[in-house]
């Protein structure tokens, strides 16, 4: 059975890999990193601190937290499942698309991307569910999209996203449900 999803994670990958332009390429190289974000950020920061003035500090440090924790986890994950990424399985070689020539390090599973930026934005869609009714749209959306550029570059197989997403959102979820603990008892 385990060989079975293996094999099914293995082609999906190869597929969704395989969908590739060379402008497609630079987009979703640049779209993986950070920096790129930062307007997006900058807005977060400022509904952050529109609704919450001073306590933005909580929540502020709660979301350094929440990403440290998940980028930890994924990395313990990672050293006990010595999974490969796609970019450094020698069967592969030849297969799999890299945009820039872009590798990652070594192990991949699961994917600290995924889970950092779900870790976020379910956490943010917590924090501000009441607030901004639509708000969730453009986090899921960016979550996604950071995920997915994980599998265009060659360097994660579908199940290294899913199992990032699932375990960022459930951190983001945990750490979104005790930063409105402690916002609740500093007052609205």
């Amino acid at each position: 059975m385990l060989d079975k999803l293996i094999s099914f994670d293995r082609t999906l990958f190869l597929a969704l890999n395989g969908i590739h332009t060379p402008w497609l390429d630079t987009v979703m190289f640049w779209a993986s990193k950070g920096l790129v974000w930062l307007p997006f950020y900058l807005f977060l920061l400022y509904l952050t601190l529109k609704n919450f003035r001073w306590r933005t500090l909580i929540v502020l440090v709660a979301v350094a937290l929440t990403v440290a924790f998940s980028d930890q986890l994924s990395n313990l994950v990672k050293n006990d499942t010595h999974r490969l990424r796609p970019s450094h399985q020698p069967d592969l070689e030849g297969k799999v698309h890299l945009a820039r020539d872009y590798h990652g390090s070594e192990l991949g599973f699961y994917s600290a991307h995924a889970s950092n930026t779900f870790a976020v934005a379910v956490f943010l869609i917590l924090i501000f569910q009441k607030r901004y009714r639509y708000l969730y749209l453009l986090l899921l959306g960016w979550a996604a999209l950071m995920s997915y550029t994980r599998i265009y570059l060659g360097v994660h197989y579908p199940a290294d996203i899913v199992a990032g997403a699932a375990a960022g959102a459930f951190t983001g979820w945990i750490a979104g449900r005790i930063t409105l603990y402690l916002l609740a008892l500093q007052g609205s």
